[in-house]
């Protein structure tokens, strides 16, 4: 998202007038670190390290704890249990589901090729691989992830690795007539905000309103809201201290069922809330994403779509 508002900053000030913004991460594909081994080990074991964990899933300021111990922190603090986080995991996976079947992220995706391996066709994949996986009685079971003795946060109600890449392009309005092109949206407004490191999680609940304030919008007004679910607590978190409808949030399913490849969730989310405004017919969406280190972004839209 960070890449999408930077894009939208760029041809505002006239430095560019067409913008790709984007990311991608393949965690699946992200390896295991030998920090020794440059310099070489002389005596002794050796450890591998987890690069997922390390560079994308650990929090670098507050003693390099897992960003699942700030979900837990947050559960607490906002008092969501493990049946609350749960029960929204598993809506959330039934919407992205749904969704699925009614093919509303058709628009939003392109189909990829990729090797079936040696001597078999490729495989085409043309829709998300992980809300099929949902066994919502099994999910119930799940022993914490990060605090073994009365922990909330599971495998299934936090976001699963993920590979995935997203990609928007932005053009200033003056190309666009000389292009002839129709937007499918109008950036109104974006902002961020920051606070403690392990308080990350609620950060979007101070972004989105500093972005609606610049657009002049009311939250009231927003038809459909995209909050990024790196854990479910998350998203109940941010609705919580809002004051959201949950019927307006994340209503094609959020990153708890489709993933939340890190580098490419930003944006993402904002295509999502695009195909959301469409198929619901709405007119103002606005997105928010934390991110670690205490920060979140958010941004404000106008759909022009038919």
């Amino acid at each position: 998202m960070k890449a999408a508002i930077i894009g939208a900053q760029t041809i505002s000030t006239g430095s560019a007038d067409i913008v790709v913004a984007g990311g991608t991460e393949s965690m699946s594909n992200t390896p295991h670190y030998l920090p020794s081994l440059r310099t070489g080990a002389k005596y002794g074991d050796q450890t591998l390290i987890d690069g997922i964990s390390k560079d994308g899933l650990t929090d670098a300021y507050e003693k390099k704890q897992p960003m699942g111990m700030a979900a837990e922190e947050c559960a607490q603090e906002h008092n969501f249990t493990r049946e609350q986080q749960d029960d929204y995991a598993i809506k959330t996976y039934g919407r992205a589901q749904a969704a699925q079947e009614r093919g509303w992220f058709r628009s939003e995706i392109v189909p990829v090729s990729v090797s079936g391996g040696r001597g078999k066709p490729n495989i085409v994949v043309d829709k998300d691989e992980e809300p099929s996986k949902l066994n919502a009685d099994k999910a119930r079971t799940l022993k914490p992830v990060f605090q073994p003795n009365n922990g909330t946060v599971t495998a299934a109600n936090g976001s699963p690795i993920s590979d995935g890449a997203s990609a928007l392009v932005l053009m200033s309005e003056a190309k666009l007539k000389e292009l002839q092109i129709k937007p499918m949206a109008k950036i109104l407004a974006w902002a961020d905000a920051e606070q403690a490191p392990s308080k990350f999680t609620t950060t979007p609940a101070l972004a989105i309103p500093k972005a609606l304030k610049r657009a002049k919008i009311d939250i009231d007004q927003i038809d459909a809201f995209e909050i990024n679910e790196a854990f479910s607590v998350v998203a109940l978190a941010n609705m919580k201290l809002l004051g959201l409808d949950a019927e307006k949030v994340n209503m094609h399913g959020g990153a708890v069922a489709l993933g939340h490849p890190l580098g490419a969730s930003g944006s993402r989310i904002i295509a999502t809330l695009l195909g959301v405004l469409r198929e619901k017919k709405g007119k103002l969406g606005c997105a928010g994403i934390c991110n670690g280190g205490g920060g979140a972004s958010a941004i404000v839209l106008e759909s022009l779509q038919d």
